[in-house]
């Protein structure tokens, strides 16, 4: 087995979330677009005597070192599938916005999952790793795949999709983070009573992917979980209208937030986006990306 074992996740942003009614299970149907982005965590794992979880970098404080961490959970899963002990050291190089909507979390467990397998010398057929991703979290086979994709059911069932061009963005990083069953629930309060239609992709916004056509793009940015997001942290609003102000061609809450993404014409508009973000008073710091990405890659 190998010394030690490194792998390279990306952030994600949704340029589409389309978020049915609550099913019987309690999880939305969901037709969510996603696109990786150029912010990456990096997952490194070596053999250890028992499974343990460190991480280092900005608000690491905030990640969780127990077996509650998608990371550990996806090396215990990986290891009771092939019937060893997962007797691993993982620590995450954490750049992603933590409890940020950008999957930062699934990513780490999507990079465990690679480099675990690696370490372990097991060479899982990449379907079944991501239905092991899919069995972690709604999230986490985007984080495995990366590029864009269709995520359908609660985002799991991916179909890759075409994308004709880089597109460039800026993240807003807000202080604190927002619960994801907690924004879904505020959907589900808002909704109550209104007859919630069939989660689908818009053709427009699939084309505008397609063609690398950006403002066709910031045409068609939808997320059906901002107006929850947004009920729970009304300032995010003022974030917003701050990155327009200074040029976006586009902004909306990357998934169940508190991040916000805004789509600039360039990299030398995002800059200057992200510069004023800053600058603004509306958010901690900004980071510029581009997209598509890779997926979880080992270094």
């Amino acid at each position: 087995m190998s010394t030690a074992v490194t792998a390279r996740v990306p952030a994600k942003v949704n340029v589409q979330l389309a978020v049915g009614a609550p099913r019987p299970d309690g999880f939305h149907d969901l037709a969510n677009v996603f696109l990786a982005v150029g912010l990456y965590d990096e997952v490194t794992v070596a053999p250890a005597a028992e499974l343990k979880v460190t991480c280092a970098g900005p608000d690491a404080g905030q990640v969780p070192l127990d077996r509650t961490n998608l990371a550990a959970r996806a090396a215990e899963l990986l290891a009771a599938r092939h019937g060893i002990e997962p007797a691993v050291h993982i620590h995450i190089d954490k750049d992603i916005p933590v409890a940020g909507g950008m999957a930062g979390g699934s990513a780490d467990g999507a990079g465990a999952l690679l480099a675990c397998d690696a370490l372990w010398g097991l060479a899982t057929p990449r379907e079944e790793l991501l239905s092991l991703c899919a069995e972690l979290g709604s999230d986490v086979p985007f984080s495995l795949a990366g590029g864009a994709a269709l995520g359908t059911g609660r985002g799991e069932q991916l179909t890759a999709l075409p994308v004709g061009g880089d597109f460039h963005w800026v993240f807003a990083v807000a202080d604190g983070g927002l619960s994801t069953p907690a924004v879904y629930a505020e959907f589900d309060r808002l909704a109550a009573g209104t007859d919630i239609p069939a989660p689908q992709a818009a053709p427009a916004l699939l084309d505008a992917l397609r063609t690398g056509d950006a403002g066709a793009l910031a045409a068609t940015l939808s997320n059906d979980l901002q107006p929850a997001a947004l009920s729970l942290r009304p300032a995010l609003s003022e974030t917003l209208s701050a990155g327009l102000a200074a040029g976006a061609l586009a902004a909306l809450v990357s998934g169940s937030g508190p991040t916000t993404a805004f789509l600039a014409e360039n990299p030398t508009a995002a800059e200057a986006v992200a510069r004023a973000l800053t600058s603004s008073g509306t958010c901690r710091t900004a980071r510029t990306a581009s997209s598509p990405a890779a997926g979880a890659t080992l270094r």
